[in-house]
């Protein structure tokens, strides 16, 4: 069972993943339109879930957000994450399934996430899952950056939607 202490951890943990790592380059085909950007916030809840590991480094956690702006829609999550002995390094991998409308087009997509921490350098990817764009959206394909400023989370989204 988690204790108070690593779920706190764990938040904190997972909030210095969420900086912004500079400007993403998105790429294009011929079969792409042009690079699209959308921003805005989010709100997320993370629940701790339990298992029957001894291992109290490993740890797992759904999620579930509520994106507003430019991207209006829900996501629910599952995230893996691993600490280590030395502070400030740490890992987590995600996969978020997001359900709503991008810029009007509606439509679900799956990000997917991975962060590690080496000893407080961060490094982040969220990227949209190959083809698992429905509806509006199918063709999808982009990164998001995610940053918190005073508590707050916001994103920024450049995607490209295939013709």
């Amino acid at each position: 069972m988690m204790t108070r202490r690593r779920i706190v951890f764990l938040s904190v943990l997972i909030a210095g993943f969420c900086f912004a790592f500079g400007s993403l380059a998105s790429t294009r085909s011929r079969t792409q339109q042009k690079s699209m950007t959308a921003s805005g916030t989010f709100d997320v809840k993370l629940a701790p879930q339990g298992d029957n590991s001894e291992d109290v480094l490993l740890g797992r956690m759904t999620l579930d957000k509520q994106f507003h702006g430019d991207l209006h829609a829900t996501s629910k999550g599952q995230m893996l994450t691993a600490m280590t002995a030395e502070k400030g390094s740490a890992g987590y991998v995600a996969i978020e399934k997001v359900s709503g409308t991008l810029h009007g087009r509606k439509g679900t997509f799956v990000l997917q996430h991975s962060g590690t921490m080496k000893r407080g350098e961060q490094q982040l990817s969220i990227a949209v899952v190959p083809d698992s764009g429905t509806g509006e959206l199918v063709g999808l394909s982009g990164k998001m950056t995610i940053k918190i400023e005073e508590g707050k989370h916001f994103y920024e989204f450049q995607y490209t939607i295939a013709k």
